[in-house]
């Protein structure tokens, strides 16, 4: 059954059912500022639960968190060509400081390369100072020109910036797949969303990237949205950046960089991916609250005994490490809370009534497949397996799902037809040209989205649109 609060449904449009979750289950809200959106507690514990994940993996390959300014001088932000050739449309610039003008204009960070790399060109000096692994948890603005949407594409940005630098290719290049096989686990062992991994073609890589490696969710409308990149950078910011050291030859040389990132966007995907008709469905991992206790409350003599049980069993579940709401407020019905924490996507339900109180049993609900049974209170320690078998569940679910979606194609005219309409995600053999990228996009409105990094057998010897020698396979789709 819907939500009352939601005015659209998942089926039939994606993207309105998806702002009206959001904000009747209270994880954002709009702000006065357009594009700017407000984080509230809900879904920013959700961001909190991606930090836990990810800051440890971080220092476990030696990466320190650090802190750089968030304004930027416009001569150092020029210093890559390439690089801020593709942010110019999307740079906020700061002119003034208090009422009178500024000398040089001040970008408001778009992204942290060209302030962090002027100080790494002071920093390193020798092979001793590297590797050079650092990591901002911080925000970001892109004056986005498209159609803003809350979490996926806002112009203010929650995120998490690495920018590394090695002695060598092979030690940057390995760096960068690395983290984006962390973002990978992120995304499936935490949020119980399954990615596609990759390379992004030249046309789609980031700007002064030498390879853009992509995570990428498949969404129910066919679409994708990247979770995560990771770029290897080569020498093009050591070489405009003067990043260069003294190797064990006594020989000057210019340092390998990497750059990786993740944002709010991923909550965003874990939405879009699991909820349903009624609101959100969270994976427990990620979940606020997993469990969410509602007494049955008549407003008679037994309600005593009944909160008394539901206490006895939220003080065991504390216990037991399970993040617990225990909802005992009188001011709103048992049928309210049902569908307030069914929208809000608690992973499990305990509903607690007179006969449960009497019987020291408990009766509970899972969000994600509606089940529901009667538990004997001994069986309250089989609530943190249970929390596991249901983020197992949704991932497995999920991967069947977007298997479904995707669809090798050989026929020029049928894939071109399915990328357009995005009736499926199409894999198919490609020539890897840019040229012929670009006529994809003219057709159909969609782009490659990643080629797989293992080595596969091509699709088809010709390229699917353009016939020319196939290179690579690749998936296409249309992309929020």
């Amino acid at each position: 059954m819907a939500s009352e609060k939601l005015k659209h449904r998942k089926s039939e449009n994606l993207i309105e059912w998806y702002n009206d979750v959001l904000l009747a289950s209270e994880m954002v809200d709009f702000s006065e500022v357009k594009g700017f959106a407000v984080y509230r507690p809900y879904g920013y514990s959700m961001w909190e639960q991606v930090q836990r994940f990810l800051d440890p993996r971080f220092k476990c390959i030696g990466v320190k968190n650090t802190y750089f300014p968030l304004l930027i001088p416009e001569k150092i932000l020029n210093k890559e060509k390439k690089h801020i050739a593709g942010f110019t449309p999307e740079v906020a610039w700061v002119t003034k400081g208090g009422d009178r003008d500024l000398d040089e204009k001040l970008a408001i960070r778009p992204t942290s390369e060209t302030i962090m790399y002027d100080s790494y060109s002071r920093w390193i000096k020798s092979y001793r100072d590297l590797p050079l692994l650092l990591n901002q948890w911080n925000t970001m603005v892109r004056w986005e020109t498209k159609e803003t949407r809350l979490l996926l594409r806002g112009r203010e940005n929650l995120w998490q910036e690495g920018h590394c630098v090695f002695a060598s290719e092979q030690q940057a290049d390995g760096n960068a797949i690395e983290v984006m096989n962390i973002y990978k686990d992120l995304m499936q062992d935490v949020l119980a969303v399954p990615v596609l991994v990759g390379r992004k073609s030249d046309m789609e890589k980031f700007a002064g990237a030498e390879r853009t490696y992509t995570v990428e969710a498949v969404l129910s409308n066919n679409f994708t949205s990247q979770a995560a990149t990771s770029h290897y950078l080569g020498q093009n910011f050591s070489n405009a950046f003067e990043i260069k050291f003294i190797d064990d030859k006594n020989e000057w040389r210019y340092a390998y960089q990497t750059s990786w990132g993740m944002s709010m966007r991923s909550i965003g995907i874990l939405v879009l991916v699991h909820g349903d008709e009624t609101g959100l469905v969270l994976p427990p991992i990620v979940a606020p609250t997993q469990v969410v206790i509602v007494p049955i409350l008549k407003g008679e003599k037994e309600d005593e005994k009944v909160l008394e049980h539901c206490k006895k069993i939220e003080k065991r579940l504390d216990a037991l490490g399970v993040r617990t709401l225990l909802d005992a407020r009188d001011t709103y019905s048992a049928g309210w809370k049902f569908n307030e924490y069914d929208l809000k996507g608690i992973p499990l339900r305990i509903d607690v009534g007179r006969r449960e109180a009497l019987e020291d049993t408990f009766s509970v609900k899972i969000r994600f497949s509606g089940e529901k049974k009667s538990l004997k209170m001994d069986s309250i320690d089989t609530i943190p397996a249970e929390l596991g078998k249901i983020q197992k569940e949704m991932l497995e679910k999920a991967l069947v799902d977007m298997r479904s979606r995707i669809k090798t194609e050989k026929d020029r005219v049928r894939f071109v037809a399915a990328v357009k309409d995005s009736s499926v995600v199409v894999k198919a053999a490609w020539c890897d040209r840019m040229e012929c990228e670009e006529k994809i996009k003219d057709a159909t409105g969609a782009t490659s989205r990643l080629i797989p990094l293992e080595k596969e057998e091509l699709i088809d010897k010709k390229c699917v649109f353009c016939g020319e020698s196939a290179k690579v396979n690749a998936y296409f789709a249309k992309s929020y």
